[in-house]
C-alpha cells in the first residue's frame, strides 16, 4: 500500500503534523486550498486532482459528511471506505474482518463499523463460533468526546443516558452479523480515554471459565489483562500502552479483565476496554486489502496486519 495524500478543510495543527512527517496535503476545494497556503501548508491541488491518482479511498470525515464524498467516489468509479458514524446504507456492507472479510472482496465499498460495534462483533464472534452463544446483553460507557477537542465540548460532572434502549451499537452489529441476538444500552460519562463495556451473555450450555477463555483467544484481536497487575482503569492501561510504544498510546485489541471475568452455569459476566480511537485501524488495513482484492485469505490479511501494528493476546 501506498499512502498517496490526505485532503482535508482544516488548516490547524492537525492537518501541519502532516507537513512535518512528508505526506502529501491536498485542499477540498480551491478556497481551502488558498486558506492552508495563507499559513504555510504546501499544497498539491484539490481532492479531484487525488481522487485521480488513487485506487481507493478511506474516508474519515465527521459524520454524515462521508455519506455526501461516497457520490464522488462513486462517480470517479473509485474504491472506498467510510467509518461507523455513516449509516449502514451508505455502502450497503459493513465490515469487522473477522466475521465477513470473505464477503468484502471485489466491493466497490464497505463501512468499517464503529469502535464499539468492532468490540461487540470481536467478543460475540468468538463465543458464537465456539457453538457458545444463546444471546447477550452490554451496557456501554462511553467517552464524552474526542480527546483532541475535550476542551470544546466535553462533559463534566454529569452522565448521560442514550435515551434509545436498545442504543445503537447492537443493531449496528446485527448489520454485520445478522445471527447476532445482542442488545446493548449506553451511557455518556465525562472522559476520553476509552470506552468501558459490561456485558451479560447467555450461553447454550454449562461451560467452564477456562473454556469461555479459550474462545475469546480463537480472535487474535482479543487481548486479556489482570486485575492483579494493577490494570485497574482505563488510564493505567493506557500508560501501559505508551509503555508498549504503542504509537499514540494505541490499543488495537480489545483488552478483557481475565481474572474479573466469571462463569455461572450458563450466564457469563465480563468487562472490557476499547480504545476508541485505535480499535478500528487494523479493520481499515484489512478491508483495503479485501475491496482491492490484493489479498484473498482472511487470516493471511489478518496476520499480516497483527503483525505490523505488533496487535497480541498477551502484553506481558
Amino acid at each position: 500500500m501506498e499512502l498517496t495524500g490526505v485532503c482535508d478543510v482544516a488548516t490547524d495543527w492537525r492537518i501541519k503534523m502532516a507537513k512535518v512527517k512528508d505526506i502529501p496535503v491536498y485542499g477540498f476545494d480551491q478556497t481551502t486550498v488558498e486558506k492552508m497556503n495563507a499559513v504555510g501548508i504546501e499544497t498539491l491541488g484539490i481532492l479531484d486532482e487525488l481522487l485521480a491518482k488513487v485506487d481507493i479511498v478511506v474516508d474519515c470525515a465527521p459524520k454524515k459528511f462521508g455519506a455526501q464524498n461516497a457520490e464522488r467516489y462513486r462517480q470517479a468509479n473509485l474504491k472506498y471506505i467510510v467509518q461507523g458514524g455513516e449509516k449502514h446504507e451508505t455502502t450497503g456492507f459493513s465490515f469487522v474482518a473477522e466475521s465477513n472479510y470473505e464477503k468484502a472482496i471485489g466491493k466497490q465499498a464497505a463501512r468499517v463499523v464503529s469502535c464499539n460495534t468492532t468490540s461487540i462483533v470481536r467478543t460475540l464472534n468468538a463465543l458464537k463460533n465456539a457453538g457458545l452463544l444463546k444471546n447477550a446483553r452490554g451496557t456501554l460507557l462511553r467517552r464524552a468526546t474526542d480527546p483532541w477537542e475535550s476542551h470544546l465540548n466535553g462533559i463534566m460532572n454529569t452522565l448521560v443516558p442514550e435515551k434509545e434502549i436498545p442504543s445503537h451499537q447492537g443493531p449496528d452489529a446485527k448489520s454485520v452479523d445478522p445471527e447476532l441476538d445482542v442488545v446493548t444500552a449506553a451511557v455518556k460519562v465525562p472522559e476520553t480515554l476509552s470506552h468501558l463495556h459490561y456485558w451479560t451473555v447467555r450461553l447454550t450450555r454449562e461451560v467452564s471459565k477456562e473454556e469461555v477463555l479459550k474462545a475469546f483467544r480463537t480472535s487474535s484481536r482479543i487481548a486479556f489483562i489482570q486485575y492483579e497487575d494493577g490494570l485497574s482503569a482505563n488510564n493505567t492501561v493506557k500508560e501501559l500502552m505508551l509503555d508498549l510504544g504503542r504509537p499514540h498510546g494505541d490499543m488495537y485489541e480489545v483488552a478483557i479483565w481475565e481474572d474479573m471475568l466469571k462463569v455461572d452455569g450458563d450466564e457469563l459476566y465480563y468487562a472490557y476496554l476499547v480504545d476508541n480511537q485505535a480499535i478500528v485501524i487494523p479493520e481499515t488495513i484489512d478491508a483495503i486489502r479485501a475491496l482491492t482484492g490484493i489479498e484473498m485469505d482472511v487470516n493471511t490479511s489478518i496476520s499480516q496486519t497483527n503483525q505490523s501494528l505488533g496487535i497480541q493476546n498477551e502484553f506481558f
